[in-house]
């Protein structure tokens, strides 16, 4: 690794604290080691539950889209036993602004120099898809970024239609909507390089939890109590749902509340290094293909 960025690594860890939860009366315990994944069994309302593996549920039938509900899901927030959150409290942890700082320097940092590295790769990609089938090479889509301000998300077009509306329907297995070169670009994740660029101007991050559509955003959030504090941090290229396997299509709806409990665990602990590990883990990620069509 270039020592130009070394040198950005250990800057930004010295100033990227670890987070600490406000204070709360009813602190008991401070917060447990990383666990692997949080288990669809979060939608219980009570937070003393266990946390299996992420892949248990891989095991799942797909089902049917999730039917309308008359109450949203009360999700437990993923915190240690006994250590309660209030449904008021903000997600956001206090950072202070040297931690924030160091986090925007590593997306600055990382970003920029893949986008350099990368660029030829860029190149190729726009060629193959301009060749493959016709359509502009970059789809555009709204999505809300940090406290919910819309932002457009940069993608090669990986599809025939241009969803951006009020109605966007997620990609299935042998979704006939997909290219031929979208196929593939999809399964490795090709897809979402320009959204490096997104990263470049704070929209996004490297880490944090995933945009969704905001026909999605408006879908879910009237169905999971507190969807919406997925949005109190800027969104992510990759994630701690995403490396534990929680992407792709979600046709059960409790597949979206677990991810949605590791985006607010997320949020809860994240902290420098561990937005280091998440980064080591996506790469592994990329080979192995889950859920991704």
């Amino acid at each position: 690794m270039p020592r130009p960025l070394l040198l950005a690594f250990a800057g930004a860890a010295l100033l990227f604290p670890m987070v600490q939860t406000r204070p709360s009366s009813a602190m008991a315990a401070p917060l447990e080691p990383l666990p692997e994944a949080l288990s669809p069994g979060a939608i219980a309302s009570s937070a003393e539950k266990r946390a299996p593996k992420a892949r248990a549920w891989r095991s799942r039938h797909r089902g049917l889209p999730p039917p309308a509900h008359s109450a949203r899901v009360p999700i437990a927030f993923p915190v240690a036993a006994n250590d309660s959150l209030p449904q008021d409290t903000a997600m956001r942890g206090p950072v202070s602004p040297a931690g924030n700082g160091a986090k925007r320097l590593l997306d600055i940092v990382l970003a920029g120099s893949a986008i350099v590295l990368l660029a030829p790769v860029f190149l190729l990609l726009a060629l193959w898809i301009r060749l493959d089938s016709s359509g502009p090479v970059i789809f555009r889509q709204h999505r809300r970024g940090l406290n919910g301000k819309p932002f457009e998300i940069l993608k090669f077009r990986s599809m025939r239609v241009l969803e951006n509306g009020s109605d966007v329907r997620q990609v299935q297995r042998h979704d006939d909507r997909v290219t031929r070169s979208g196929r593939i670009i999809r399964a490795t994740s090709l897809d979402e390089l320009p959204q490096l660029f997104n990263v470049l101007k704070g929209e996004m991050s490297l880490v944090g939890p995933r945009p969704h559509a905001m026909a999605h955003d408006d879908h879910y959030g009237q169905l999971i109590e507190g969807y919406s504090l997925r949005q109190s941090v800027k969104p992510g290229l990759s994630g701690w749902a995403q490396v534990n396997g929680y992407r792709g299509e979600t046709p059960q709806l409790d597949l979206m509340v677990s991810r949605v409990c590791c985006d607010l665990w997320y949020i809860r602990n994240r902290s420098f290094w561990l937005d280091l590990r998440i980064l080591f883990r996506t790469v592994g990620e990329l080979f192995h293909n889950r859920n991704v069509y």
